[in-house]
């Protein structure tokens, strides 16, 4: 008998195009745990919504986000690869939790007090509660493991606390002897850690965001070469001369080199002997030169993916339907629990 593989879910949201911080600080990761683990990677198109956004190019972005997955190395014959809003127990199971989970927790989400001060008097209700919702997406499928980078790890905090101390220990089913048996999976957290966190071209101290407004601080995986190359040649540098990791003060020059070992496929310590006295002069010609050759092969294979919109969507349905099955299975024995009735009947 064969010991499954343990189960990982991870997912992005389809607002902007995906940069250079989603593939290295993600997507790649989920490439090489597809020959380890159960794989679920969703577009999370519902969290989209929490902040203002154009219902007009929402369908097109997913579908350039799930497209990228695919390009990127995400095999739909290894992995499920689904729409998070073509499941609706995200939606159910997400109120679910929000009856059980206290205001306060929510309250003191870093990334609430953060967004929420930018959006002012038109902060969302979704803003506030959207944690519950990520907690609904990775309990939905029993996930062993989240895989996720510094920044997000207060949410998966939240949905074990929700799990653990909100469902299993009120609703838990009784063990032989009196004691609470799980009823959802308490999932641990998978912290990638190199290249998990991508800086901006334009301040080494901030993460790479699709949300910063100067489109400068970020590479897309859709840049063309020339546009590429003239956000490298823009990016923010320091007056010293040669490049080295580690440096506090030379936060820009930390991470464009880590950025050319990445890219380059070169280790850390390759990396830094090449460069450590060259001139940004040098240096920067040579970064945009492994960024193009490294983006080349997911725009050709994205390019084709989009030239054949029917293969696409006929992946998002075959993942959705197991998606829906593994969903299911996790939402009935959730509702059972809280005490809802059971539908009968042949459409049940």
């Amino acid at each position: 008998m064969t010991t499954p593989r343990p189960r990982v879910l991870s997912g992005v949201q389809p607002t902007g195009a995906l940069h250079l911080g989603n593939w290295l600080g993600a997507i790649r990761n989920w490439v090489e745990l597809q020959d380890s683990h159960d794989t679920f990677f969703c577009v999370v198109d519902l969290h989209a919504i929490t902040v203002p956004h154009d219902p007009a190019r929402l369908a097109e972005d997913t579908l350039t986000t799930a497209a990228l997955y695919l390009a990127c190395g995400i095999d739909p014959q290894r992995s499920t690869v689904f729409v998070q809003s073509q499941v609706s127990a995200h939606s159910e199971l997400c109120w679910l939790l929000n009856c059980v989970t206290p205001l306060n927790w929510l309250e003191r989400m870093i990334q609430f007090k953060e967004k929420a001060l930018k959006q002012g008097a038109d902060v969302s209700t979704g803003l506030l509660d959207y944690p519950v919702l990520m907690a609904a997406d990775i309990l939905l499928y029993d996930a062993d493991r989240v895989p996720v980078g510094e920044d997000p790890k207060q949410h998966l905090e939240l949905a074990r606390d929700i799990a653990q101390q909100r469902l299993n220990a009120r609703f838990g089913p009784n063990g032989t002897n009196g004691e609470r048996l799980p009823l959802l999976k308490v999932p641990e957290p998978l912290i990638l850690r190199e290249g998990a966190r991508v800086m901006s071209l334009t301040d080494g101290r901030s993460k790479m965001s699709k949300s910063d407004p100067n489109e400068g601080s970020r590479i897309t995986l859709l840049d063309p070469p020339d546009l590429i190359t003239k956000k490298i040649k823009r990016a923010k540098t320091d007056p010293m001369m040669g490049l080295e990791f580690g440096n506090p003060e030379r936060p820009e020059a930390d991470n464009l080199l880590s950025l050319y070992a990445l890219l380059s496929g070169k280790s850390r310590e390759s990396a830094a002997s090449e460069c450590a006295s060259m001139g940004w002069g040098a240096f920067k010609p040579l970064l945009a030169e492994a960024t193009v050759e490294a983006l080349r092969p997911v725009q050709q294979s994205y390019a084709d993916l989009r030239r054949d919109p029917a293969t696409l969507l006929a992946v998002l349905a075959e993942g959705r339907d197991r998606a829906r099955t593994v969903a299911n299975e996790t939402l009935q024995r959730v509702r059972q629990a809280l005490g809802f009735l059971q539908p009968s009947g042949p459409d049940a």
